[in-house]
C-alpha cells in the first residue's frame, strides 16, 4: 500500500513552506512515526513523520518551496527492510545562550566552580574530550552538565560535508590545536557561494524592514551598576540551584524588573491596532534567542506572576527547544514586550529593533568594569549599558525614559521588586 506524506499547515495564513532537509535517504526503510524531514515556515520549523513503516520515495528535493497540502514523499508499506538510525537534526552551529555574560566574573571565580558529580566526570573523561573552564562555566550557567554536551554530540549525524572537511584538514586532527573550530582556508581564491534564503530568514528580513518603515522608532539609553545583583548571585547561587534545580542568571532579574516597571508604565506594554491602542493587564515577555536557523523569540506567559526560579526554568526550556528547532508557533506568538541580550557576543551598545506588533524592546549588553562616582569617590564597578527602543507613536519620550529609569532602579536595588518580607533578598529568590 502506498502512503502519501503531505505538508501539514503550520498555522493560519501560511500557504507555502520550504522543505529544509530530509533526515532519511531516498529508498531507505523507515519506521512508523520516525521523523523523515524538516520544513521551514515563516514562523517555525516543523518535522514530518512517517505514518507507516516502509520504503520511502522522495518526490521533492531539499530547499524547494512547496504548497501546504502538497505530497512530498510516499511510503510503500508492503516493502520489508530495516531502518538505519539517523539524527533528528542536521549539525547546528554552537550558540552561546543569552542567559549570562561570561566576561563578567574574574578567572578566580572559575576555580570556585561547583565540583561535578563523579559519574559526570567519568562520562566526559571516557570520551577524551577536553572542556575549557569557561565552557564549563557556560554549561553551569544554563543548567546543563558536561554529560549533556557529550550526549548532544553523540546524536549528531556525520554528513558528507563533515567527512570532506575532515579529509581536507586531517592534519589538525592528528596534532593538538589551540582553536578547535574547523574553518575553510581564507584568501587567494575568487570563488563565490550562493544559497537560497530560508523562509524564516525571508520573513525575518521582511519584518525588520517593515518595522523601520512603519514605526516611529526611537532609542533611549542608560547604564546599570550590576554590583548588587552580582553580589546576590555570588552569595545565593548554590542554595538557589540546590532548591530550584536551576542556575541563577541575569535574565530572570531583568525579566522581573521589566514586569515591575510595566505596571508603572502600561503604555510601554501596549500595541497599536488600527486607530486603537490595545493595553494589556499581563506581561508576556519574549526572550530573543540566537538559534541555528535564525533569531527566535519564545514567549514567557504571565511573567509578572512568576518567581525568579520559574522564569529561569522557563528560559532554559525554551532556549533548549530553540536550539533543537522544536519551538511551536504558539510559543513564539502573542508577546507584549521583548528582551534581547547582545552582551554574550561582546556588544557594548546597540539599538535593538522592535518586535512587531509590540511597541518596545529592551536591549542588554556586555558587562565591563568601569570607574564610576559613588558618594563623591571614584570606584570600579561592573556596568552594563541598556537600551530601550520604542514606537514614538504610542510611547512618549518621558514615558520611555522613566520606564528605563524604573528598570535601572529595580536592578540596582533588587529588594524594591518586593512588597515586604523579613529578608527581601531571600523572598525574591524563593529561599
Amino acid at each position: 500500500m502506498i502512503i502519501e506524506i503531505k505538508v501539514p499547515s503550520p498555522g493560519e495564513s501560511i500557504t507555502q513552506v520550504q522543505l529544509a532537509s530530509w533526515l532519511v535517504e531516498d529508498g531507505a526503510f523507515v519506521e512508523k512515526d520516525a521523523e523523515v524531514a524538516e520544513i521551514d515556515s515563516d514562523k517555525a520549523t516543523l518535522s514530518l513523520s512517517a505514518a507507516e513503516s516502509g520504503k520511502i520515495k522522495i518526490l521533492v528535493q531539499a530547499g524547494e518551496t512547496v504548497d501546504v497540502g502538497a505530497i512530498v514523499a510516499t511510503i510503500d508499506s508492503d516493502a520489508q527492510g530495516e531502518s538505519k538510525p539517523v539524527a533528528k537534526h542536521p549539525k547546528p552551529e554552537i550558540v552561546v545562550p543569552e542567559l549570562k555574560n561570561p566576561e563578567v566574573e574574574k578567572e578566580a571565580e572559575i576555580s570556585k566552580m561547583e565540583v561535578r558529580r563523579p559519574e559526570t566526570k567519568e562520562t566526559v573523561e571516557s570520551t577524551g574530550i577536553h572542556i575549557s573552564p569557561l565552557a564549563k562555566k557556560l554549561l553551569e550557567a544554563n543548567s546543563f552538565s558536561e554529560s549533556d554536551l557529550v550526549d548532544f554530540y553523540k546524536r549528531l549525524r556525520i554528513s558528507k560535508e563533515d567527512v570532506v572537511r575532515f579529509l581536507e584538514d586531517k592534519k589538525n586532527f592528528q596534532t593538538p590545536v589551540v582553536n578547535t573550530t574547523t574553518i575553510k582556508s581564507w584568501g587567494g581564491s575568487r570563488t563565490i557561494d550562493r544559497k537560497k534564503m530560508t523562509t524564516l530568514r525571508l520573513k525575518l528580513a521582511e519584518r525588520l524592514v517593515a518595522v523601520k518603515n512603519e514605526t516611529a522608532m526611537l532609542t533611549t539609553f542608560n547604564e546599570v551598576n550590576m554590583t548588587p545583583i552580582m553580589d546576590i548571585r555570588k552569595k545565593y547561587k548554590d542554595a538557589f540551584k540546590e532548591k530550584h534545580g536551576a542556575s541563577l542568571g541575569f535574565m530572570s532579574f531583568f525579566t522581573k524588573a521589566v514586569t515591575e516597571a510595566l505596571q508603572h508604565f502600561p503604555q510601554v506594554n501596549a500595541q497599536i491596532d488600527g486607530d486603537e491602542i490595545v493595553l494589556h493587564d499581563y506581561a508576556d515577555i519574549g526572550i530573543a534567542v540566537s538559534a541555528p536557523k535564525g533569531l527566535m523569540v519564545p514567549v514567557i506567559r504571565n511573567a509578572e506572576t512568576l518567581s525568579l526560579a520559574e522564569i529561569e526554568n522557563q528560559i532554559r526550556d525554551l532556549a533548549t527547544k530553540a536550539r533543537n528547532s522544536k519551538l511551536t508557533i504558539d510559543e513564539m506568538t502573542g508577546g507584549t514586550f521583548t528582551i534581547t541580550n547582545g552582551g554574550v557576543f561582546g556588544s557594548m551598545l546597540s539599538t535593538p529593533i522592535i518586535n512587531p506588533p509590540q511597541s518596545a524592546i529592551l536591549g542588554m549588553h556586555n558587562i565591563v568594569e568601569r570607574p564610576v562616582a559613588v558618594n563623591g569617590k571614584v570606584e570600579i564597578h561592573p556596568i552594563m549599558y541598556v537600551a530601550l527602543s520604542y514606537d514614538h507613536r504610542i510611547i512618549d519620550g518621558s514615558e520611555s525614559v522613566s520606564f528605563l529609569m524604573k528598570v535601572k532602579e529595580m536592578l540596582e536595588d533588587p529588594a524594591k521588586m518586593l512588597f515586604g518580607g523579613s529578608d527581601p533578598v531571600k523572598v525574591l529568590l524563593g529561599l
